[in-house]
């Protein structure tokens, strides 16, 4: 532990662990799958998961970590199951994967910062345009990245916690102010209604697993990311308590998120929530339409601060992104901190190139780089890469994860890590859920998410 360095306190560590959590999935992602999933319906089935699904993976990813004090295929190997470690590969595969194309969509948010402190509201109606300038919004991606870097670089408690400790309170701040503001304007209650008051007759198959995908993507699992975070973790703390202020703390910045966007939706609407159900064009083209109609310093005031706590939690999450192939070449490859996360950082950047110029301004890399079956559509880069990290690998390493716990590594045995730091942990309800979750439900649910994902994504057949 001393050689790899560590978080110094509790709190250190469930501050990085919920900024790892808090991201553009929480911002950006959760409102429009709220809006597209029919409003607060959604936002029941998505709280659900979080806690009956996603808190027990969470749990076992930590306890990985902590007992192995390794990255996640060392994990597997430091446990002596060494052919398990291609869950950690595939985790680190992934989180590589979802980096390169994250870190693009993190600079078009940091270029409009400047685009709202301008007042160019009007980048908004020229979307398409702004993100096909790619030298611009290239090097906006590249500051973003090398900011990431810069914090991996200081290391655990130098550079990761200690920038969680800035982030996470800062973001909580601005959140509260644009909430407490969204809520005085005109026709604002009608947004909140959309948003609090449950319709469970919009509540579909599709909605209820997209609310599930929702939920585990946005609490980071799958990718090998809080086994790292987690080998970083002192033995005497409590994994059981620290995984539930994670989980609270992801869920309570996606509820704020919510609070947030909605009452401003309602406002430019006037009470229709047309624009509610636009997609992910949501941040990016809807929001700003709104700071428009606000006007004046106002406008800009809120525009501004609004893409400034969007980057700050992008930050947090492509720095836990960052963090998981730096700790495998630092441990495995024995290259030191410094040389690894430049070299693992310029690597990704490079690959993710093809995610930058795959939104019209390469017509390979935009429309023809591949065809699904689904009604024979081309399909853009980024596009692809998503469906395959963060739709297709992630569930499928949450549900190896989960199966190894129980059944290769076996309960007992997570059950001992889970005790330390939580005395009164067996014999108790929840030590009989986990190992219930863990062992069955878990694997069964994530099993199915994956095999309907990968039907559906690549092959065009509509489960349900």
């Amino acid at each position: 532990m001393a050689n790899r360095g560590g978080f110094t306190s509790k709190l250190g560590f469930i501050m990085a662990a919920a900024g790892s959590a808090v991201g553009l999935g929480n911002i950006w992602g959760f409102p429009y799958e709220v809006g597209q999933g029919g409003g607060a319906a959604f936002v029941v089935i998505y709280l659900i998961f979080c806690f009956i699904l996603c808190y027990p993976v969470m749990v076992t990813e930590i306890a990985i970590g902590r007992k192995t004090q390794k990255n996640p295929v060392g994990a597997f190997n430091d446990l002596g199951f060494k052919g398990w470690n291609i869950v950690g590969k595939l985790g680190i595969f992934s989180g590589v994967l979802i980096l390169s194309f994250y870190n693009v969509i993190a600079g078009w948010a940091f270029g409009y910062i400047f685009e709202m402190i301008a007042g160019n509201f009007a980048v908004a109606d020229k979307f398409g345009e702004y993100i096909t300038a790619v030298f611009k919004v290239g090097l906006y991606g590249l500051v973003f990245m090398s900011v990431t870097a810069y914090v991996v670089s200081k290391g655990i408690s130098g550079g990761i916690e200690r920038a969680a400790r800035l982030l996470m309170p800062t973001l909580i701040i601005m959140m509260l102010t644009l909430v407490i503001y969204s809520l005085t304007l005109p026709n604002s209650l009608d947004g909140l209604s959309f948003y609090l008051i449950p319709d469970f007759d919009k509540l579909t198959p599709s909605v209820i697993y997209n609310a599930m995908g929702q939920a585990f993507f946005s609490l980071s699992l799958g990718m090998g990311a809080l086994i790292t975070y987690g080998s970083y973790v002192n033995k005497s703390d409590n994994i059981i308590s620290s995984a539930a202020f994670i989980t609270l703390a992801d869920v309570g910045i996606a509820l704020l998120a919510g609070l947030m966007i909605f009452p401003l939706i309602g406002f430019m609407s006037e009470g229709t929530m047309e624009g509610a159900a636009r997609g992910p064009g949501l941040i990016f083209v809807t929001l700003p339409q709104i700071f428009g109609s606000i006007g004046g310093g106002l406008g800009i005031a809120a525009g501004t601060t609004f893409f400034v706590l969007l980057c700050f939690a992008a930050l947090t999450s492509t720095v836990s992104l960052l963090e998981v192939p730096v700790a495998y070449v630092v441990d495995e490859l024995k290259v030191r901190r410094n040389r690894a996360v430049w070299l693992v950082a310029g690597f990704i950047f490079l690959i993710g190139i093809p995610s930058l110029i795959g939104n019209g301004y390469s017509d390979f890399f935009s429309t023809s780089f591949i065809t699904y079956k689904e009604g024979g559509q081309d399909t853009d880069f980024l596009s692809f890469v998503a469906a395959l990290a963060n739709d297709s690998i992630l569930p499928l390493g949450g549900c190896m994860i989960a199966f190894f716990a129980s059944h290769i590594w076996k309960k007992h045995n997570l059950d001992e890590e889970l005790a330390q730091g939580a005395p009164g942990y067996k014999g108790s309800f929840i030590q009989k859920y986990l190992n219930f979750a863990i062992g069955y439900f878990a694997p069964a649910v994530l099993a199915t998410v994956f095999l309907f994902t990968v039907l559906f994504k690549f092959f065009g057949v509509h489960v349900f």
